[in-house]
């Protein structure tokens, strides 16, 4: 069961860390050099439609999952299989606070600000959105690739 626990853990931690890297090195980019009306439609768009269950599965999955592990190898595991999960953990925590912190907020202001000042609400939003973007990538790559020690320890 732990192994099928982390296994479970690593790869919705995967796909949580392509899904921002996605946006990292494709949609924003793509994005920047559009009108600002249409990048405010476009996210708006986007974060209505990823509010589903397939993303919540591996948003928060990746939590549980990961803690399960944590909790599973530190009941009766190796350390050495401990301590890379435990440090994965760690680092896809962080991705959330700073999603629930910062993302979610700016997502959510965005949403609010509509289509009356689209000039406004980019400058709001892209500049920060964009650079924090960047980080929870390499906390969910960084969690990703403890997962994978993890897993290359079993």
């Amino acid at each position: 069961m732990r192994l099928t626990v982390l296994l479970a853990a690593t790869i919705t931690t995967g796909m949580m860390a392509g899904l921002f890297y996605a946006y990292s090195i494709s949609v924003m980019p793509a994005l920047r050099g559009a009108d600002a009306a249409v990048l405010v439609e476009v996210m708006q768009r986007i974060n209505r439609a990823i509010t589903n269950g397939w993303f919540f599965l591996c948003f928060a999955g990746a939590l549980v999952f990961s803690a399960a592990a944590t909790v599973l190898y530190a009941i009766d595991g190796p350390a050495e299989v401990l301590l890379p999960t435990a440090i994965g953990l760690v680092l896809y925590a962080g991705q959330l606070v700073l999603t629930a912190g910062l993302h979610i907020p700016l997502n959510n202001a965005l949403e609010a600000a509509g289509s009356a000042d689209p000039a406004a609400a980019r400058r709001a939003f892209e500049p920060r959105w964009v650079r924090w973007n960047h980080a929870r990538t390499l906390l969910c790559t960084g969690s990703f690739v403890s997962l994978c020690g993890a897993l290359a320890q079993v």
